[in-house]
């Protein structure tokens, strides 16, 4: 038990140096020995929690997403609504670490393992969406909300990369629309959308 401890408190500091160097340096400043010497572990001690540099960093994306998932756990409850939210709070929020999930899906153009890693990200957030979509529309076929999903998180990914690019840009009012584009339900009230941005 007190093994299984130490190595959840080693992992943890790993992913908080990761996180740590991430918002401090960027993708390119996380370098394996910035971060075994910031959360002062042996490279064999990393290697036993992470098989690579990536598999922290993408841990960190994953746990940023969690942070805003409307439904943590579990996707029953889950409404386009609630997923095109939590995204757009991902992408806006203070946090540097949806720019640096955005740099790390085009370091997928060149590089096999990243690219399999963002497929799976993103393969599972459209399954929520799919299944989002289903809810909200009973008579959807498995394919037409999938279909549906990848579509708006295509249109989501676009926006939060023109939101990174110009601070000006509402991503949120822009993303809203797409529940009403999409045809899956209806777009949130406009409290709803004045609770949110508060």
């Amino acid at each position: 038990m007190a093994r299984y401890r130490v190595g959840l408190e080693t992992r943890e500091r790993i992913l908080e140096a990761t996180r740590t160097l991430l918002a401090e340096d960027g993708i390119d400043g996380v370098t394996l020995k910035r971060i075994t010497t910031v959360a002062e572990v042996g490279v064999g001690s990393f290697y036993n929690l992470f098989d690579s540099k990536e598999a922290a960093v993408f841990e960190v994306i994953r746990q940023a997403l969690d942070a805003v998932d409307p439904h943590r756990g579990s996707s029953d409850g889950d409404t386009l609504a609630e997923l095109i939210d939590a995204f757009v709070s991902f992408m806006t929020g203070p946090s540097p670490i949806a720019r640096i999930y955005l740099q790390l899906a085009g370091l997928g153009l060149t590089d096999a393992a990243i690219a399999q890693r963002v497929l799976r990200s993103h393969r599972r957030r459209v399954q929520r969406f799919a299944a989002a979509c289903q809810r909200e529309d009973p008579a959807l076929t498995d394919e037409q909300a999938r279909e549906q999903a990848q579509t708006i998180m295509a249109a989501l990914t676009g926006l939060g990369l023109t939101a990174l690019i110009d601070p000006a840009f509402d991503m949120r009012a822009h993303a809203e629309r797409l529940v009403v584009g999409g045809g899956a339900g209806s777009a949130p009230s406009a409290d709803a959308s004045v609770e949110r941005s508060e």
